[in-house]
């Protein structure tokens, strides 16, 4: 059985609800089991208990987020029972969306109370897919179609920029823009989400950079960046393979994967990802590679003009660093932040390639 767990988010009139009847239309067809989580906001407003009906916010947001993650932990045992080889579990909205509607010290209650990590809440689910609200690039057609919603133009984008802050670090985040017309939002939100489940093929395409140092100073002073501590281990593989296990986190709090990759071309390879428990974790170090070296490296996820940039900073390097792009298209065009100096692209340059990097 196969089992994926989703987001679906975005600011206010950004397409998420004819986001999920597309992908209920298009995965079903590939054969998928799609089980939708309702967005536990409206539920709750809409039946009365909101931020203005209950004492304070943070009363109200301690009600949601248990009611939000209850839901999603009943989705969960439902699919493991299902007689279905795939099934995907779509939450329109995840625990990180509250996020963006509380301050920090209620935020850090929220986790007290809960007996977890923002590392581990959010990275529970595999991928976050954000619809950029319609007040981006889309005014004409911005509307306040659901009645748990109240912004303004101005408070939509304000929002949104939240949102997207709230699921940065994230391994897989994609920001889906207005740039082009509604229809092709949307097919690129399919394009996207196939993309990640690797139908037909789990494809990643990918551009990399070699970067001046980077500001550390400006990373970590701006809401769109968050900082995670890795560590890779490559195992013993077949030749055209690369297996690595890698622990992620910050603080104390990790998530484990395993990743087994095989190079298609210079920017595009086959990449299947897995999610382990820190006891098998533990048991696959047990294969490494004698002859490479475990990777650590600091890495500053960063989002700008709805584009996903990771920043490398490795212990060994003191006046540059590695920055990396995932794509959908090989051809798409790339912003870069001004601040951020390219010395050269490196794709393809097995070089730069953390493989490379961790040969002894």
């Amino acid at each position: 059985m196969n089992i994926h767990k989703i987001v679906i988010t975005g600011g206010p009139s950004a397409g998420k609800t004819t986001g999920l009847s597309w992908i209920q239309s298009h995965l079903s067809k590939l054969g998928y089991t799609v089980l939708f989580v309702p967005e536990t906001a409206t539920e709750l407003i809409t039946g009365g208990v909101a931020p203005w009906t209950c004492s304070t916010n943070l009363d109200y947001q301690k009600c949601q987020m248990r009611l939000q993650l209850e839901k999603e932990k009943v989705f969960e045992q439902a699919a493991a029972s299902m007689k279905a080889d795939k099934i995907l579990i779509v939450c329109d909205r995840g625990a990180m969306d509250n996020r963006a509607y509380m301050t920090d010290e209620e935020f850090s209650q929220i986790l007290e109370g809960l007996g977890t990590t923002e590392i581990k809440l959010r990275d529970t689910y595999d991928a976050v897919f954000h619809l950029v609200t319609a007040a981006k690039g889309a005014e004409e057609f911005y509307s306040l179609d659901n009645p748990a919603r109240t912004e303004g133009i101005a408070e939509a984008v304000a929002l949104d920029d939240k949102l997207i802050a709230a699921w940065t670090g994230h391994s897989h985040l994609r920001v889906i823009d207005n740039d082009r017309d509604f229809e092709k939002k949307m097919i690129r939100l399919i394009s996207e989400i196939r993309t990640f489940l690797g139908e037909p093929v789990p494809y990643e395409i990918e551009r990399k950079y070699l970067i001046h140092y980077p500001d550390i100073a400006w990373l970590e002073s701006i809401p769109n960046c968050r900082k995670v501590e890795i560590c890779q281990t490559y195992l013993t593989s077949a030749p055209d393979d690369e297996i690595r296990v890698r622990q992620r986190g910050e603080g104390g709090s990790f998530i484990y994967t395993k990743t087994t990759k095989k190079r298609v071309s210079d920017v595009k390879r086959i990449e299947i990802e897995e999610r382990l428990t820190q006891d098998e974790y533990l048991s696959l170090l047990m294969e490494a590679d004698p002859n490479k070296r475990p990777i650590r490296k600091t890495r500053y996820c960063l989002t700008y003009e709805n584009q996903y940039f990771e920043i490398d900073i490795y212990r060994f390097w003191k006046d540059q660093a590695v920055m990396e792009i995932e794509l959908n298209d090989e051809n798409a065009e790339i912003v870069f932040p001004p601040e951020i100096q390219i010395i050269k692209e490196v794709t393809g340059d097995v070089a730069y390639s953390n493989a490379s990097l961790a040969s002894i």
